[in-house]
């Protein structure tokens, strides 16, 4: 164990991800302030819509969240180039994750593997070589301990696995919902007709399966190495030139950093180094503390994708146990939703305004999804109790799957102030799912 975990190897696939993963996570932070997400997400709206729990973060006042992106932006640079790389890092991650966590409007898997590898990354060794920090006498090293490899390309394989195996579903299959996806993109310069084929869309749908299923094991195996990059290239390009979801596609591209052997990035890049060859083992002091906290980790992470499993109905119709699950473009939802505000003391109902208090990207959510409606309902008896008044919140409530047809959703007659969130039980005021609620 000690050999597999803690022997020295070369460590300039590290360096080379951490130059470019520094330079990424610095064009998320200014690139957020530059297309308006920060102001759309994070400014504008009247009130966020917190992971349930984290209610006590919330977005700065007026221009603080511009400062706060700036300033993470500058920690980016600072991991980009090696410089205090720890606080660094430490600190992009605090800050990411506290977005994270303060809005889940703009909810996907991107950020949240954004922020997982962002803690990682305080954890490694990345800035022993090509760094600022690497200057200082006797702190520049050409080797790092195994684990560092293990524990990145599980972390990755384990997205990877779970976005193949959420595939597998009869609309995706079909390929209804890629020929879904692909509807919106027809105004597209010369690839736009291309994309509404229907040999496109059933390509789109098992290639899909097949590329997370089985590009990292294609990237471990010498021999389909080169292949496995090339489908990589060509997979996470046009997810960027179709679904424009910023920088992960690049750093998708980027994994393979860890894959390709280190002459090939030596020789690559014309590193002026050669390759670490000792294959010491060096164990640390705290070696048992590592392997339980990484151990601990990998286990979680490989146990809450599997959640929804021990819920009630099908995670498509309830959405629990969907966040965190690497359930990456599997399905879209629309929905149809009225809130009634009953006073305690009249018994008068009323239907409640609430779009005016709403962007129009939280509108589009609170209307499918029950943690946002359950949150509303909370907002609203607050609101009301604010103006003197005792009010139970209720709701109707319709929603569809993939372009199906609307079915009911939420029980009319749960007033949904009153009821508390469980974060690892069913809610019984979601609706069964009907038979074939996906289908048109």
């Amino acid at each position: 164990m000690d050999k597999i975990l803690f022997q020295r190897i070369d460590n300039t696939g590290l360096a080379l991800w951490r130059i470019v993963f520094g330079l990424l996570i610095t064009i998320e932070a200014f690139g957020a302030i530059l297309t308006g997400w920060v102001k759309e997400v994070l400014v504008d709206p009247e009130f966020t819509f917190n992971f349930i729990g984290f209610e006590f973060l919330q977005p700065l006042p007026g221009d603080g969240m511009y400062y706060y992106f700036l300033l993470m932006g500058t920690f980016g640079v600072c991991v980009m180039l090696g410089y205090k790389y720890r606080w660094a890092m430490a600190a992009y991650a605090l800050m990411w994750t506290s977005v994270y966590l303060m809005q889940k409007t703009s909810y996907n898997n991107h950020y949240y593997l954004m922020m997982l590898l962002c803690w990682i990354m305080i954890f490694l060794p990345a800035n022993r070589y090509a760094s600022i920090d690497a200057r200082k006498p006797g702190y520049r090293k050409y080797h790092m301990p195994r684990w560092v490899k293990i524990v990145f390309v599980a972390q990755v394989w384990i997205v990877f696995t779970y976005a193949a195996i959420a595939k597998i579903y009869p609309q995706w299959l079909d390929g209804s919902v890629a020929a879904m996806f692909m509807s919106g993109k027809s105004h597209y310069w010369l690839i736009g007709e291309f994309l509404q084929q229907p040999w496109v869309h059933y390509s789109i749908a098992y290639f899909g399966i097949l590329f997370d299923l089985l590009i990292i094991p294609l990237l471990l195996y010498k021999r389909t190495r080169v292949f496995g990059f090339c489908c990589s290239l060509f997979f996470h390009l046009f997810n960027s030139g179709v679904f424009q979801i910023g920088i992960f596609p690049y750093m998708s591209i980027a994994f393979a950093f860890f894959f390709f052997t280190p002459e090939t990035l030596i020789k690559t890049f014309k590193l002026k180094r050669s390759v670490y060859t000792n294959s010491e083992v060096i164990v640390p002091q705290f070696k048992n503390i590592g392997i339980l906290l990484f151990g601990a980790y990998l286990i979680v992470q490989l146990a809450l994708p599997l959640r929804h499993w021990f819920f009630q109905d099908d995670v498509l119709w309830t959405e629990e146990g969907h966040r965190l699950s690497w359930r990456m473009m599997l399905r879209s939802r629309s929905g149809q939703l009225v809130f009634w505000a009953e006073d305690k003391a009249t018994g008068e109902r009323n239907n409640y305004p609430y779009a005016p208090l709403l962007s129009k990207k939280q509108a589009r959510s609170v209307k499918s999804r029950p943690d946002f409606i359950w949150q509303m309902a909370q907002r609203i008896k607050k609101m009301e109790a604010e103006k003197g008044k005792d009010v139970a919140v209720y709701v109707t409530s319709k929603v569809k799957i993939n372009n199906g047809v609307y079915h009911d959703f939420i029980n009319p007659v749960v007033d949904l102030a009153s009821v508390p969130w469980e974060h690892f039980a069913h809610h019984d005021w979601i609706l069964p799912s009907p038979e074939s609620y996906s289908k048109k």
